[in-house]
Order: structure tokens, then sequence, then C-alpha cells
């Protein structure tokens, strides 16, 4: 039977996975903390995994690669946008670390209470799942990333005005990634990533 140990050894295989933060935070959150069913086989088969509600949890070479993209670092001030499950959530709260914070933004209620009670099994003081509200992310607030794991039809600007100068923000865009950071001059800057599929980003 598949373990999270073979789970981050096939994501490092692939390439998908590699920084040693990041690796290690994969090594540390289990992918099986974050699903419907724990008993399932496929809990750590490399596909996406129905939640409830139309949404899942991504599939793991999508969430190693975009978080690769994202580049978090030990510290940072990160907005996740879409936290589902609470997977990516964890993952970035390992990565921050005491130090840092996590703000996931999920617009189901029932999926808020989920993440948050998963992020529970790890006992974070610095993360926090809530509910969204009428606006994208978290308005007045400015953050080191951002990562968004549900496609807009179009880049929402809003998120612009939330990223910090030399900030990274990571968001799929109909059946791309794109990689945007906000240069000194408060540009962005970007490129792009084809062939993904991602539940519609709704707000």
């Amino acid at each position: 039977m598949s373990t999270n140990n073979s789970l981050v050894q096939h994501l490092k295989n692939t390439d998908a996975l590699y920084s040693s933060n990041i690796v290690e935070a994969f090594e540390n959150i289990d992918r099986v903390d974050f699903v419907l069913n724990p008993v399932d086989s496929d809990v750590y088969e490399d596909y996406p995994l129905p939640i409830g509600h139309g949404q899942t949890i991504s599939q793991p070479t999508t969430v190693a690669m975009m978080l690769e993209m994202l580049k978090p670092k030990k510290g940072q001030k990160i907005l996740d946008i879409g936290s589902g499950s609470g997977w990516t959530t964890a993952l970035l709260s390992y990565i921050v670390g005491s130090d840092g914070y996590v703000t996931g933004v999920e617009r189901v209620g029932d999926l808020v209470k989920f993440g948050n009670k998963n992020l529970g099994k790890y006992g974070f003081k610095n993360t926090k799942i809530i509910q969204s509200g009428d606006k994208l992310g978290v308005v007045g607030e400015k953050f080191d990333c951002i990562l968004v794991s549900a496609a807009a039809d179009e880049f929402p600007k809003e998120l612009a005005e939330q990223l910090k100068v030399g900030g990274k923000l990571v968001i799929p865009i109909k059946s791309s990634i794109y990689e945007i950071t906000k240069n000194e001059n408060g540009k962005l800057e970007g490129s792009e990533h084809y062939g993904f599929t991602f539940v519609p980003l709704i707000f």
C-alpha cells in the first residue's frame, strides 16, 4: 500500500518537487489527513480526489509544481485562496514556520469547517481558514505570496493590490498556470505554464 513517503518520492522522481523546504513540508504534512475517507486506497495516488460540494483536493504533482513556482519562505505572510481541504494551507504553514502567517480563504462554509478541522491535527498557531466575502482575497491586507487553487476566467486585478512589491502570485487562468511577480515599480511580470485543469474560481 502506498504511503506519504512513497508519494513524496514519486514527486521527487518526476522533478515536480525539489526545493528542500517544500520537500520537508510534504514529508511532514500527510495527505491522508485532508481527504474525506482516509482508508481509501487511492489517498496517495497522483490525482485529485473529491471533498464534496464539487471541489477536490488537488493532484499532488500540481500542488508541488505550484508551490515550487510560488517559492514560499520562512517568515512570510501568505494568502491561500480556495483552501478546500486545507492541505495546501498546511503545507504553506509548515514552510513559513512560527514567524510567518497563512490565511486560507474558502467560499464553501462546510469546507471552511473541514479545512480548519484538518489544520487542527497539526496544532498550527500561525494559520486560519476564513469564509470568503464579496471580494476576492483579503481586501486591505498585503501578502508576500498569494496562491490560488481554482481557475479564474481572467486575471483578478484585486489580487495585484494585495501583493507586496517583490511578492509572488501563482494563479490558474483557464487551462494555464501563471507565475506572476510584482516588480519594484509595482508592475506585474510573469510567465505562463500550459495544460492544467482546475475547478472554477467562484466569488
